[in-house]
């Protein structure tokens, strides 16, 4: 077995995708009479500052002996790879063996991809020490992202798939040609074991990109034969070509447990528990911000606009709520994609009213408590009084059309806690 791995290939203004690049090399590798047992998407850390567009790796395992697949790869990336963009730096390993035995140094290196930051200093030398071909375009940064690729089969579990059609050449660039209504019937068929197709409440078609490139639609799920078949329920355009691809996406790969909150670093995506200690509060732009702590620490947190409506479980949250929050540290601040609400406050202090005439009391001075002036009657302090929540103990997370490839929806199941899936 070979397995070949192939990253930044593609472009954020001029299209392309390396997803299709893999196609080319696995059709290219199949029409010499080569099996394809199957090809990786494998997302990459969301947080990384040099991606391209999504940070998908991809890898090919063939029955082709090395020199014909680094050949084959080498010239497809060649011919497809969008180099004339400052950003696109291509990379290409290629690995002898079973891939689900990859050396310790490579599956520890494709956790560290979907979890850190690598030089192309790393990979380079892993590819030296393991003895595997590789070849970069311009800077070659890409051989990062392939050599994750490689390690991947071993370094990860729980695998998705993603049903991915192509557009006709001729097509690329110009409006995406697909009936809106077909999709939305053939996600509502699927759900859940498809997710993601679709967002709902916003009466959108999410698995309809709307970049330029070779892609029309890409349905994902957790079983291949229910992707199959609601990309043949969708109406459109005709397709030039399809492939399943098995894929990370929808597992929340990227997430590490981090044990306190002064342990969080920029560039990196957690899974953390704190105590709400400032309010939410909307400000300029739609954003809404609110802090947590705990015995270590504190982290200011986000909600940003293009979660649209998750915002308003994020407004509901009240100080002394326990939560568990998962997302992105970027900038100090840890960008939302779900949380949990364990604990929540359900009585408030508030000043206390006269027994005797009902009015508010007012302060009879510091560490005097409160009097009311009319009837003459005290209390000592505040009173916890009860507060209605709309916001329940559970899981809450991102709509569709906000969610990260790689985070896992609510309606894959398997939470510690009530579960509130988007639609």
């Amino acid at each position: 077995m070979t397995t070949v791995g192939i990253d930044d290939t593609d472009s954020r203004t001029r299209g392309m995708c390396t997803t299709y690049v893999a196609h080319r090399i696995a059709t290219s590798l199949e029409v010499r009479g080569h099996d394809v047992a199957r090809v990786l998407l494998v997302r990459l850390n969301p947080a990384v500052e040099h991606k391209t567009r999504g940070n998908a790796a991809l890898a090919l395992h063939t029955d082709a002996p090395v020199d014909d697949a680094f050949a084959v790869a080498r010239d497809a990336i060649a011919d497809a790879a969008e180099v004339g963009d400052d950003r696109t730096n291509p990379g290409l390993v290629v690995a002898p063996g079973d891939p689900a035995a990859v050396p310790d140094a490579v599956t520890d290196f494709a956790r560290n991809a979907v979890r850190a930051h690598h030089a192309i200093d790393d990979a380079l030398a892993r590819c030296e020490e393991a003895g595997y071909r590789s070849e970069g375009w311009k800077n070659g940064r890409g051989r990062i992202g392939a050599l994750a690729a490689v390690g991947a089969w071993r370094a990860f579990d729980g695998w998705t798939y993603e049903r991915i059609a192509y557009r006709e050449p001729s097509r690329w660039g110009r409006e995406r040609d697909v009936e809106h209504d077909s999709v939305f019937a053939a996600a509502d068929a699927a759900y859940p074991t498809v997710w993601d197709t679709v967002d709902r409440a916003a009466g959108e078609t999410v698995c309809v990109p709307h970049t330029p490139g070779p892609i029309l639609y890409g349905i994902r799920g957790d079983d291949p034969a229910a992707c199959r078949d609601v990309a043949a329920r969708i109406e459109g355009e005709s397709i030039a070509a399809a492939r399943t691809f098995v894929t990370n996406q929808g597992t929340d790969a990227h997430l590490r447990d981090a044990d306190a909150l002064d342990a969080l670093r920029d560039g990196r995506a957690y899974r953390v528990d704190g105590t709400v200690t400032r309010a939410p509060e909307t400000e300029r732009g739609g954003h809404v911000f609110f802090a947590v702590e705990d015995e270590t620490g504190r982290a200011r947190c986000a909600a940003f606009e293009p979660t649209k409506r998750f915002r308003d479980r994020v407004r509901d949250l009240r100080v002394g709520d326990e939560v568990t929050l998962c997302g992105e540290v970027s900038d100090g601040t840890l960008k939302l994609e779900k949380f949990a609400l364990r604990e929540r406050v359900t009585t408030a202090r508030t000043t206390p009213t006269c027994p005797d005439c009902g009015r508010t009391m007012e302060s009879a001075g510091a560490t005097q408590g409160y009097r009311c002036r009319d009837c003459g009657t005290s209390a000592p302090g505040k009173v916890a009084v009860p507060i209605e929540r709309d916001l329940d103990p559970g899981w809450y997370e991102v709509p569709p059309r906000a969610r990260r490839h790689i985070a896992r929806p609510l309606v894959r199941g398997s939470w510690d806690a009530p579960t509130r899936p988007e639609r």
